[in-house]
């Protein structure tokens, strides 16, 4: 998954306005203890990311 993707998604789902702050602030036991953003700046996937917030916010399967 491209990043441009992953963030298109987060803004579908979170909307605009909220997108960057939850990926700036969110820490998520799924990530290990990271952030969104802590963790593709540490390489994670894109798409690993999006699967863990999917995870932790319940995103409706057909938004995955």
């Amino acid at each position: 998954m491209r990043l441009t993707v992953f963030w298109q998604r987060m803004v579908d789902h979170f909307g605009a306005g909220y997108a960057d702050s939850f990926a700036r602030d969110h820490v998520m036991s799924e990530l290990g203890g990271r952030t969104v953003q802590q963790a593709l700046d540490a390489g994670r996937e894109a798409k690993d990311v999006w699967r863990a917030v999917c995870t932790a916010v319940n995103v409706p399967h057909e938004n995955r």
